[in-house]
């Protein structure tokens, strides 16, 4: 990295962090103190509004920001394919946001790169597929989650063995909203679990934010699992023709694949056999549970059940 572009990285990375200690910026651009602090020097010479806090480290003045910045084709595109996404998967107030940064992306690029962008942009696209959820519920969580409220709503676990289940009354702190797949999840504090849970935003029904504040732990961080004790170990051994085809459709709580004489053999980590068992079923004669045996067996109750349900008896015209 040339001397320009670090001072250029070294305003952004006080502008991202809020404060910096020099031997900090020094690690990140693998440079001497000493050459850090000439960099600021020729920041402050050059105008930049960086102040120095005695045993704390630099900052900038508060309300200054960076010229507009340029951006290259691939820089454009990502953006703006970014704000495509949130314009499909986020509320009504979300997607008005994203189409207005649209707007002010392109409108900025020369008219070269914007004709490249346009024509990238029309070759690539995402399908998002949203959970039959009412539209408002994202609005609702999102702002929870901003004003750190309890929210209140009725959800529908997967039952163990596969049966039915009544929907129950949770009380949660919304923590983090996360987009895996096709579904959208809550990452939040269960008050009748007591513990840190996962929902899919699609199983909630009669959402309210209460007047009830929390503080979210200061640990908390989405880099590592939240409430997510998966401590049951399945390995299912799927046959070689359909082996390929489950590469294609992991499940969330894949862990690790591997090569079997008998095709191939997946490995998962679940809460409880409900979270896969139709993801398993799906699969019908092509896949074998080895292990644990207690799934083993609520899949065989379950291949009877099927059984019963298409037997010739059964039948009415």
């Amino acid at each position: 990295m040339n001397r320009t572009d670090r001072l250029l990285a070294i305003v952004l990375e006080i502008q991202a962090k809020k404060q910096v200690r020099a031997e900090d910026l020094a690690a990140t651009f693998e440079v001497t103190k000493r050459t850090i602090y000439r960099d600021l020097q020729a920041l402050s010479e050059s105008g930049v509004p960086i102040v120095a806090i005695p045993g704390q480290g630099y900052s900038l003045v508060e309300g200054y920001f960076l010229p507009p910045l340029t951006f290259n084709s691939d820089e454009a595109i990502m953006l703006l394919l970014g704000a495509d996404f949130v314009a499909q998967n986020f509320d009504a107030q979300y997607r008005a946001a994203a189409h207005s940064a649209k707007h002010k992306i392109v409108t900025v690029l020369p008219d070269k790169l914007r004709q490249e962008v346009e024509y990238l942009q029309s070759s690539i696209r995402f399908v998002a597929l949203n959970g039959p959820f009412i539209p408002e519920t994202l609005q609702q969580l999102r702002r929870a989650i901003i004003q750190s409220k309890t929210v209140r709503f009725r959800y529908h676990s997967r039952p163990r063995d596969g049966s039915s289940s009544t929907p129950s009354l949770r009380d949660a702190d919304p923590y983090a909203l996360v987009h895996i797949g096709s579904a959208w999840l809550l990452t939040a504090y269960c008050h009748l679990r007591k513990e840190r849970r996962n929902f899919r935003i699609d199983r909630m029904e009669e959402l309210v934010v209460l007047d009830k504040i929390f503080k979210r732990p200061s640990d908390f961080s989405l880099q590592r699992p939240s409430g997510d004790e998966r401590s049951i170990v399945v390995r299912a051994l799927f046959d070689p023709e359909t082996g390929r085809w489950a590469r294609e459709n992991p499940t969330y709580f894949h862990v690790s694949e591997e090569e079997h004489p008998d095709g191939l053999l997946v490995t998962l980590m679940i809460n409880q056999p409900g979270d896969i068992l139709n993801w398993l079923l799906s699969w019908g004669s092509h896949v074998r549970v080895l292990e644990p045996d207690f799934l083993r067996e609520i899949l065989h109750n379950e291949a009877k059940g099927m059984i019963e349900n298409y037997a010739e008896k059964q039948f009415s015209k």
